[in-house]
Formats: C-alpha cells, sequence, structure tokens
C-alpha cells in the first residue's frame, strides 16, 4: 500500500470555537457577547438553541483535551471569548477569564499540543455592540486594546495567533444578510465593517510585533470554489466577482496591494467608507501566515436579478447534512490560488470538515464513513497543493467536538467526537479514529 507522506513536523491539529463549546457564558464575571444576545432572542437560531450550554468545555476541558491527547493531534485551535476577557470589551480586565484560559495553555503544553489562538470568532462584547460594534471606527482600537491584554498574558507560552476568524462572515452574514449576530441588513454598514475588520487585524498585529517577538500571526478566511456555469463571459467574470467577494481576496488584496480587489472596487464603490485609502497603508502590516477555511465548491453563473448578478447553479453532487457540495479539488484550487496570487510565507488548512447526520448505532459507536471519505478526500487535495509548491504547514480538523452550529443550533454536527447533549457524554466516531491513523502515519494510505 502506497503512503502520501506529509513534511517532518507538519501539524496535524483540531479546531474549536468559543461560543460553539464553552457553555457557561455569564460564569465568574464574564459579560454578555452578542451571540448570546442573538441566540436568546426569538426566532434567530434553529429550534431557539442557545449557547448556554453548549459542550460544558468550560468545566470538561480536562477531559477533551485528554481526548486530543488520545487522538495524538499535534495543535489545537481553539478561540477566546472577548468578554470574558474584557466584560464591558475595553477597561477592566477579568482575571477569572484569564485564569480560565491560561490553564487550556499550560495543560495543553503539558501534553505536547501546540495551542493555536484565535482572537476573535464572533463573539463580540456586548457593550460594544451598544456603541456601534464593528460598524464604529473606533473598534478598532478597542480590538487592539484586547489583543494586547491577551498578549502580555499568553504570549510566552502561545506562539502562533490568529486576529480574525472569517471576517466575511462577520460583515456580510452578520450585517448585510442578518443570519448571524448582531443580525444586521445593511449593504453601507456591511462594508463599513469590512473596512473596520481590516483596521484592527492591522492593528493587532502591529501591537503582536511589539510585545511577542519569538511568535507568527495571520488571519484566517472562509472559502468556497466557485466555477461558472459556462464559458460565456459573462458566467466567468460572475464566478470571479464572487471569488474576490466570498474569498480572501477581499481581504488579502488590501493587506498585500494596497487596495480591494478590482471587481469588488466597481461593486461596492458606493458603500465603502468614501476616504477608505487612507488607511490602506496601515492596513498592509505584514503577516506569517494565511489560514483557509474550506467546506464546498459552488457553480454560479450571470443572473442580474440575482443580489450582485451571482446565481447558483444546482448540481448533481453528494451534498453534506449543511446542503453544502462536496468539491474535495475545490480545497487544491483555493490552496494553489493563495500561493499564486498572494504568496504568503506559510499557509494553514485552519478548517475543514463535515457535518453529517450522526447516530450512536447499538455497539455504542458512531460509524460516519460519509465522514471518513470527506476527510480523505480533501487531506488528498491538500497533499497535492503540496506537491505543486504550496507552503502548507498543517492541517485543522473542523470540528474536534459536535458543538453550537450557529443559526442552525445543534441540529447539525460537524465533530470527530460525538457529543450526547443531554448527558455530554463524548464518544469518539470511527473518523477521529481514523484520524489518529492519520496523524500516527504523517499521512494517508491510498
Amino acid at each position: 500500500m502506497s503512503m502520501k507522506k506529509f513534511p517532518e513536523g507538519f501539524l496535524w491539529g483540531v479546531a474549536t470555537a468559543s461560543y460553539q463549546i464553552e457553555g457557561s457564558p455569564l460564569a465568574d464575571g464574564a459579560g454578555m457577547s452578542i451571540w448570546h444576545t442573538f441566540s436568546h432572542t426569538p426566532g434567530n437560531v434553529k429550534n431557539g438553541d442557545t449557547g448556554d450550554i453548549a459542550c460544558d468545555h468550560y468545566n470538561r476541558w480536562k477531559e477533551d483535551i485528554e481526548i486530543m491527547k488520545e487522538l495524538g493531534v499535534k495543535a489545537y485551535r481553539f478561540s477566546i471569548s472577548w468578554p470574558r476577557i474584557l466584560p464591558e470589551g475595553t477597561g477592566r480586565v477579568n482575571q477569572k477569564g484569564i485564569d480560565f484560559y491560561s490553564r487550556i495553555i499550560d495543560t495543553l503544553l503539558e501534553q505536547g499540543i501546540t495551542p493555536f489562538v484565535t482572537i476573535y470568532h464572533w463573539d463580540l462584547p456586548f457593550e460594544l455592540q451598544l456603541k456601534g460594534g464593528w460598524a464604529n471606527r473606533e473598534v478598532a482600537d478597542w480590538f487592539a486594546e484586547y489583543s494586547r491584554v491577551l498578549f502580555e498574558n499568553f504570549g510566552d507560552r502561545v506562539k502562533h495567533w490568529i486576529t480574525l476568524n472569517e471576517p466575511w462572515v462577520v460583515a456580510i452574514v452578520g450585517h448585510l444578510y442578518g443570519v448571524h449576530a448582531p443580525g444586521m441588513k445593511d449593504i453601507y454598514v456591511a462594508f463599513h465593517v469590512v473596512h473596520n475588520l481590516l483596521r484592527a487585524h492591522a492593528k493587532s498585529v502591529k501591537i503582536f510585533r511589539e510585545i511577542v517577538k519569538d511568535g507568527k500571526i495571520g488571519i484566517v478566511f472562509n472559502n468556497g470554489y466557485f466555477e461558472p456555469a459556462s464559458e460565456k463571459e459573462e458566467d466567468v467574470r460572475t464566478a470571479e466577482f464572487a471569488h474576490q467577494f466570498t474569498n480572501y481576496p477581499l481581504f488579502l488584496n488590501p493587506i498585500y496591494k494596497g487596495d480591494y480587489p478590482e471587481l469588488v472596487r466597481e461593486f461596492a464603490r458606493e458603500f465603502l467608507p468614501k476616504d477608505y485609502k487612507k488607511d490602506m497603508e496601515e492596513i498592509q502590516e505584514r503577516i506569517n501566515f494565511v489560514g483557509i477555511n474550506y467546506y464546498s465548491g459552488h457553480m454560479v453563473k450571470y443572473d442580474p436579478k440575482s443580489p450582485g448578478g451571482v446565481s447558483f447553479v444546482e448540481r448533481d453532487l453528494p451534498k453534506t447534512e449543511m446542503g453544502w457540495e462536496v468539491v474535495p479539488e475545490g480545497l487544491y484550487y483555493i490552496l494553489k490560488g493563495v500561493k499564486d496570487e498572494y504568496n504568503p510565507e506559510e499557509i494553514y488548512v485552519t478548517e475543514n470538515g463535515a457535518a453529517y447526520n450522526d447516530v450512536v448505532s447499538e455497539d455504542g459507536k458512531v460509524h460516519d464513513q460519509n465522514r471518513i471519505d470527506y476527510l480523505k478526500a480533501h487531506i488528498g487535495q491538500a497533499w497535492k497543493a503540496l506537491q505543486d509548491g504550496v507552503p502548507l504547514r498543517g492541517y485543522f480538523v473542523w470540528s474536534l467536538l459536535d458543538n453550537f452550529e450557529w443559526a442552525e443550533g445543534y441540529s447539525k454536527r460537524f465533530g470527530i467526537v460525538y457529543v450526547d447533549y443531554q448527558t455530554q457524554k463524548r464518544i469518539i466516531k470511527d473518523s477521529g479514529h481514523w484520524y489518529a491513523n492519520v496523524i500516527k502515519n504523517n499521512g494517508l494510505e491510498d
């Protein structure tokens, strides 16, 4: 049997996010987040679910790190809850919040697991939302202050940092589509948020350079692989617009090239801050790596009646429980595209995985062959990207645990570990055991 081997030192990891797994959102002096208030507002989340208990990781984190140890994972990507650290968003620091994450970091290091910390994974302090949240230019300074507290408290031990997770989702899904917190539908606000996220990211990176001399910092983007429905010029252009607007170029173009990508500039001329260019020099702060989240591909065509002229064409492809088409080769094209367009020093796949309707069978196990097939195909494409010179340094499965899937509540399971939400019992799924084998072999069996 031949092996697709990965480079020595390749980081095999798992990923989670604070609001999705921790529960106890107001414990030990934490402030409310926009996801707390959003999920508690009737009609926002499927089945009225909230993150009040989630996976109870706030109390069970030791057990969860034990599971990581058992799986042999080399790195753990998790996020810090801003209102646990700064309950009002700025000013007073909550020592109990610092202590909670400190214990996690120390335990990970004792177990030989590298911590990758995401500074912001969508749980903005509610007190800051009352001041305009991400739409207020001051948010860049609030974020800088919060980042400084993290670097000063954890930078001695954490050497891999991510400023923002999926800023496009924060801006567009939260402020234009209204499906995520804070639930707004305003295209002008959405593009101001895009710009303020970039400014906040850059300020955080600058402070990081002052404080953590021996670490690396990057930013993480959601990506779909957009294919045109035909070779017609209008369809090709539509696919390119969808790529520039939804994927990494929306943010990497400003960071690496000092302006928004061309098709986005044309589309959003009226919506972006009038004098946005004056911030571009500051936004071009050097980063060490780019994180790529990838789940699915899409076929698109031009339709003048659709928003932005983009219409989605359904294909006869396997779909995950989210209704997302399974397009593994899209991961290769996204990774290769990032390298060819911006040539970052390092790239990580920071999220990749699938939701399926997992059940515990009579033998007490969770047989999720469909997830194994999904992961195997995508890891194979990551390996292919490495062969073609992409500086890929690690791969993180989404997710370690079944968890609170944002607006979908607990209706979708992404974990390689099953969580029984009534008892909080954890069961490693077949996919978890399979992934442990990939890690042990540092490669894929063909």
